[in-house]
């Protein structure tokens, strides 16, 4: 049975609504009786949809992020560029945003966090106090993000960070799911693995970490002021279970795609000249070496992780990104 705290502040504002996990969770917390406030930079979004209060915004407009999150009890932090575009000029300042707007507020933040932060020394196998030393730009980026979360609990303000793997689900348009390994709304012909048979690779179905993290946004009073928590997902062991699932599903709607290697070539090739493949090559490493999740602190104060059934959430995935019938 889950725990609610009724007493609590049950107001929300989600940055990053328009994307995977920002939906997924400010969806959840609507149906679970929450207040959805939403940032948004189009103004013909402006109003009440769908149970949602969106406000017109820019999360890099500090103002404008402190009032919208006036009254709120849990500011969500799940916006990022797109295409891993102006990182080193947008991530900190936004971060910065939402840490001022929550103090202002009295709010808790909520951030969907990366393996970004650990670099080769602290693979396979990451807990939430394995080292952090980034072999990367974007990873040193969310070190010092997660840094100014927790030098923030000094002024006040508690964060709660949950990270995961790869994340895949039916609302999710810009991931390796649905563009390395498949080709969203389009028949299944091929599937492409970006790493090696033998080299084992971490999913996360959005609406189980969504779910996760509804969960410990209601317990928030009872968890550290920093807490951090990782979540176990889908382990794919040898680094093929994902492209079975999806051979599987796929057979099911009468398709047979071929499993083919990803052509990380033709991206080393054209790195220099687009920004997204530059980005994506830098993180190659992550799919070289296996990288697993221990969920023993998240099992400790849930009982067991929100988890979906892989061909249940692949196939919700595939129907969602439009390579099925609808």
């Amino acid at each position: 049975m889950e725990t609610i705290e009724p007493t609590q502040n049950r107001r929300v504002l989600v940055l990053g609504a328009t994307g995977g996990i920002g939906g997924e969770l400010a969806r959840q917390l609507r149906d679970a009786g929450w207040e959805v406030k939403a940032l948004t930079r189009r103004l013909d979004m402006k109003g009440e949809r769908d149970g949602v209060d969106w406000v017109a915004g820019d999360a890099m407009d500090r103002q404008a992020v402190i009032a919208a999150a006036q009254g709120c009890g849990v500011v969500v932090h799940a916006v990022n560029p797109p295409g891993y575009r102006r990182w080193s000029e947008l991530v900190l300042p936004m971060i910065d945003n939402t840490i001022a707007a929550a103090r202002a507020a009295g709010a808790t933040i909520v951030l969907p966090g990366t393996v970004y932060n650990y670099g080769p020394d602290a693979l396979p196998l990451l807990n939430e106090d394995s080292p952090q030393h980034p072999a990367t730009r974007k990873g040193a980026i969310r070190v010092e993000l997660e840094r100014r979360l927790r030098a923030a609990t000094e002024h006040g303000v508690r964060t709660i960070v949950v990270r995961a793997g790869d994340f895949f689900g039916p609302q999710v348009g810009n991931s390796w799911f649905s563009q390395g390994l498949v080709k969203a709304a389009s028949p299944i012909r091929v599937v492409r693995l970006p790493g090696r048979p033998g080299v084992g690779h971490l999913w996360s179905y959005v609406p189980d970490v969504a779910r996760t993290m509804r969960l410990l946004i209601e317990r928030r009073s009872t968890l550290d002021a920093f807490a951090t928590f990782h979540m176990a997902g889908h382990w794919d062991e040898d680094g093929t279970r994902m492209a079975q699932a999806i051979g599987t599903v796929a057979r099911r709607h009468g398709m047979r795609p071929q499993v083919r290697s990803f052509a990380w070539w033709l991206v080393t090739i054209a790195a220099p000249f687009v920004t997204t493949l530059r980005e994506l090559l830098e993180m190659r490493y992550l799919w070289e070496m296996p990288v697993k999740m221990t969920n023993d602190r998240l099992s400790a104060i849930l009982g067991q992780e929100p988890h979906t059934p892989l061909e249940v959430a692949v196939e919700a995935t595939l129907r969602g990104i439009g390579c099925l019938p609808s």
